[in-house]
């Protein structure tokens, strides 16, 4: 089964992905996110792949890796700021410089409330190499609605934004929950996965540390004045 996503300026690339181990997956029906079982999901999904400047980062490889898609060219980030959990906007603009993975969630999407630890522990083992989680929540409820959910999970470190309109989701064509994307530090999407992973496992740490070791942003040219 191929997802239409009929969004944008944005070219649809088909990815298989092995079934196994999960226990659902979310889909868009109708315009409205539920949950189905694999097997009605089927095998193949979608993945954006947007016309970018420059060629693609080497890909990683191993076990953790082949559930991925890898955009060739690289697609740029959406240039849209979004909410922070704690008020406020960010775009990715201000992220420019660091590896950021892009996870959307829900509370009522119970891979992604299963997969949510694991996300907070690696966003606390790499923060410091210069790597961050972005949590997006596609809750309609906003704010009052995650903000307890979070405490009751005792998340206390996981960075999280909100996005309860869709806005975000739709300019990267989401179509199902948990999906994840990979940023690098040239703010260019470099990968996607759709489905919950072990995001602490020393797999996900070094498909992570792969992407912080490829070059950053050029340093702007020092200009030399007279004296």
């Amino acid at each position: 089964m191929l997802v239409n996503v009929g969004v944008s300026p944005i070219g649809v690339i088909r990815k298989t992905l092995a079934a196994a181990g999960l226990a659902a997956l979310v889909l868009a029906v109708s315009g409205a996110l539920v949950a189905v079982p694999p097997a009605v999901a089927g095998e193949a999904w979608s993945r954006v792949s947007i016309a970018a400047d420059g060629g693609a980062p080497p890909a990683p490889e191993g076990p953790f890796a082949e559930n991925f898609t890898f955009s060739d060219p690289p697609a740029p980030a959406p240039s849209m700021a979004f909410e922070a959990l704690e008020g406020g906007t960010v775009s990715f603009a201000e992220l420019a410089g660091r590896v950021v993975l892009v996870n959307f969630w829900a509370t009522w999407c119970a891979p992604c409330v299963r997969e949510m630890p694991s996300l907070e522990r690696l966003h606390n083992a790499l923060e410091d190499e210069g790597f961050t989680v972005l949590a997006v929540s596609q809750d309609r409820g906003g704010a009052g609605v995650v903000a307890p959910f979070l405490a009751r999970l005792d998340l206390q470190h996981l960075p999280v934004y909100l996005d309860p309109k869709g806005k975000l989701a739709r300019a990267f064509a989401l179509k199902g929950l948990p999906t994840s994307f990979v940023i690098d530090r040239n703010g260019r999407v470099v990968a996607g996965l759709v489905g919950p992973a072990e995001w602490d496992s020393p797999e996900a740490l070094d498909f992570m540390r792969h992407y912080l070791r490829q070059p950053g942003p050029a340093e702007p040219a020092l200009k030399h004045t007279s004296g």
